[in-house]
């Protein structure tokens, strides 16, 4: 069932150089985005392998996971920036969770109560209160630098959430 990635893993593995590049955040940035595979956070950035720590989920939410990797890696990876990097046509925005629970719960014939997906219906709103909740955790720098944005997965363009 996994042949297809073993086999591309051998191929790798045989063009593979270490670069003895360091666990740390070399261009000091952390990004949370989506799990969307239309999104490629290295390339739509401009960085490479080991420059940034890299944080995905549903939606790019700064949940209590999210907030845990960013405080690891702000006091101990040297990350001393982190940019929210949200997207067009996201389908964690336009429903509430009501809403996806009730497709998931008919989908799989379970009841999905309890289950929060944090879907969202304004997501410039929800942006702008993930963002706060970073600036607002104890435990990371008062100087971490905190970006939002919202990329669009047709244009490619990152667009900074004080231009919307």
């Amino acid at each position: 069932m996994f042949d297809d990635l073993l086999d591309a893993n051998q191929r790798y593995r045989a063009e593979l150089h270490d670069p003895g590049v360091a666990g740390v955040a070399a261009k000091g940035l952390a990004v949370l985005t989506c799990i969307d595979s239309r999104i490629d956070p290295l390339a739509l950035l401009g960085l490479r392998a080991g420059d940034a720590k890299i944080i995905r989920n549903a939606g790019a939410r700064v949940t209590d996971d999210a907030l845990r990797s960013l405080v690891l890696a702000a006091n101990l990876l040297g990350v001393s920036r982190v940019c929210v990097v949200q997207h067009t046509d996201c389908a964690m925005v336009g429903s509430t969770d009501d809403e996806i629970r009730a497709r998931i719960g008919s989908l799989r014939g379970v009841d999905a109560t309890g289950w929060q997906f944090l879907a969202t219906t304004d997501q410039l709103a929800t942006l702008r209160a993930d963002i706060e909740r970073i600036k607002s955790c104890p435990l990371l720098p008062r100087d971490l630098e905190v970006g939002g944005f919202v990329f669009d997965v047709h244009t490619g363009e990152l667009v900074p959430l004080h231009k919307m």
